[in-house]
């Protein structure tokens, strides 16, 4: 370990004391969420052993997402939140809005080694006004019984509906995902994606390639479809969040698999509302619920990858393998780039959903 970070270990372990004795002086903080099994894994792995290591209660809240709920509190100053879990791309728009306090990842603990946060996490997943808490990822899973010579193994196949025929699943809501994948199913390298994708060619390209097999598509709404409609023979492949997945296959025993190459995978931020009234609790959570091993903790419970590099390291060997944030599964992966949606959401959206109805 440098020198430099033997002196600072010392004063950062001290100023953490410090914050959590001052957190102290609350009753509770309000953490919100997405709910179900997701929310379940942040109470087994944060809510519970917070309260046990400060004795501030956790009050665990629901919301669909998105910023509304966020702005109606702090432009009416009755902010009855704390602690929310944003998506990127909500979290920057709530930041950039004045709805969000900043952060100081300075506090933010570090790695075992020493490593600081700032080199710890995966890109994007530190900002001015939140700080990572999960990956979760936009896979291609299929029936293992529908395919028992070749299998599956790009979004390529999941194109090629003549050396793998049947159904295939996508999520209809918007243009989002459907259009990166139809590019990288049409040779675009990752890398390339949203710049070929940011002109009116690429544009073109990527409907071109969804025209391929719009045919075989059945369109679902939810998250909780897609393994229903693998499980129901009503798809042989499906886009599908990762986690539901795991789910399907280690708790429910169904023979599906995960295709990781080409996966799209996104990130989740814990960011703190302006004008709590609980700002130290807030800010102790915060700097709980992201240290190396608590975000490994998380992985106990459900398969959203650890935005830590050190977190990783202390995930279980069996839970690893079916994290999006696992070193082999990122070979030829996407992050889903929240700025380039932000600046073409509207007029992709717009496109999408008329291309849906013809």
């Amino acid at each position: 370990m440098a020198p430099r970070l033997r002196t600072l270990l010392p004063a950062l372990a001290t100023a953490g004391s410090l914050l959590i004795a001052t957190a102290a002086s609350a009753d509770s903080v309000t953490v919100v969420s997405y709910g179900g099994s997701y929310t379940q894994s942040q109470i087994e792995a944060y809510h519970k052993p917070f309260t046990a290591a400060t004795g501030i209660t956790v009050n665990s809240a629901d919301y669909n997402g998105g910023v509304a709920e966020i702005k109606a509190q702090v432009e009416a100053g009755n902010v009855a939140w704390d602690v929310v879990d944003l998506e990127l791309q909500d979290l920057q728009r709530a930041c950039q809005s004045g709805y969000l306090e900043p952060v100081d990842v300075s506090t933010i603990t570090p790695a075992p080694d020493g490593t600081p946060a700032t080199e710890d996490y995966l890109p994007k997943a530190l900002s001015e006004c939140g700080v990572g808490n999960i990956a979760y990822s936009n896979v291609i899973a299929y029936d293992t019984t529908k395919f028992p010579g070749d299998k599956p193994n790009s979004i390529a196949d999941f194109f090629d509906t003549k050396k793998f025929p049947g159904k295939r699943g996508l999520q209809k809501r918007g243009a989002a995902v459907s259009l990166e994948w139809a590019l990288l199913a049409d040779g675009v390298a990752p890398a390339d994606v949203y710049k070929v994708l940011g002109t009116p060619a690429g544009v073109d390209r990527a409907f071109a390639k969804l025209d391929t097999i719009k045919k075989d598509v059945i369109w679902y709404d939810t998250g909780a479809q897609a393994p229903q409609l693998l499980a129901d023979g009503q798809v042989v492949m499906t886009s599908a969040f990762n986690g539901r997945i795991y789910t399907a296959i280690t708790d429910n025993k169904q023979p599906f698999a995960i295709i990781w190459n080409d996966q799209i995978w996104n990130i989740n931020l814990w960011g703190i509302i302006k004008g709590t009234k609980h700002l130290e609790a807030a800010r102790a959570y915060v700097k709980f619920a992201t240290q190396s091993q608590n975000i490994a903790n998380q992985t106990k419970y459900i398969a959203y990858g650890p935005l830590r590099k050190s977190s990783l390291a202390l995930t279980s060997d069996t839970v690893r393998p079916w994290l999006p944030t696992y070193e082999k599964n990122l070979t030829h992966a996407l992050q889903y780039d929240a700025e380039f949606w932000a600046d073409h959401a509207d007029e992709l959206d717009q496109r999408f959903n008329a291309w849906l109805a013809k």
